[in-house]
């Protein structure tokens, strides 16, 4: 069986000698309470066989904060597998974005679990810019290697 495929977007910016990346807050009750390890970058699956990742990273940047993908080099940080067997595929791309100005999906729940109720819940409930040791502890912790992979690329460059 072949792992599931998502993909997305590392958004940041340089705001003098530090650098800052754009995160979102999960959506929905799961994570209503949490903060640390709750943010994440905007990404989401793609099925391989009907699309290519970069292609997807760019539409579900659209989806999740309803915003065009940003213009500029779009520079690949590699891919990792997260714990639920998910395998993320990541661009980093230099831009700047108002978090005013997203307007995030939605997605549908049984909420509560059992009630037959379907609620409709924010993909994203917040988007915010973090200085990268403060990225570190707000991100899923699998996608912490996107933050290494970045901060490397920067320096290199």
């Amino acid at each position: 069986m072949t792992a599931r495929q998502s993909a997305g977007v590392l958004l940041y910016r340089r705001t003098g000698p530090d650098t800052e990346v754009l995160l979102g807050h999960m959506g929905g009750p799961f994570w209503a309470r949490k903060d640390a390890r709750a943010w994440s970058l905007p990404k989401g699956e793609y099925q391989p066989d009907q699309e290519e990742p970069e292609a997807a990273a760019r539409r579900e940047f659209a989806e999740e904060l309803g915003l065009p993908p940003p213009a500029g080099d779009w520079a690949a940080l590699g891919s990792v597998r997260q714990t639920g067997g998910k395998v993320v595929t990541v661009w980093a791309v230099e831009g700047d974005l108002d978090p005013r100005l997203v307007v995030p999906g939605t997605f549908e729940l049984e909420w509560p679990p059992r009630s037959g109720r379907l609620q409709r819940f924010p993909e994203l409930d917040r988007v915010a810019w973090w200085g990268l040791d403060q990225a570190r502890e707000k991100i899923v912790a699998k996608q912490q290697v996107f933050l290494d992979r970045l901060g490397e690329l920067l320096a290199s460059g």
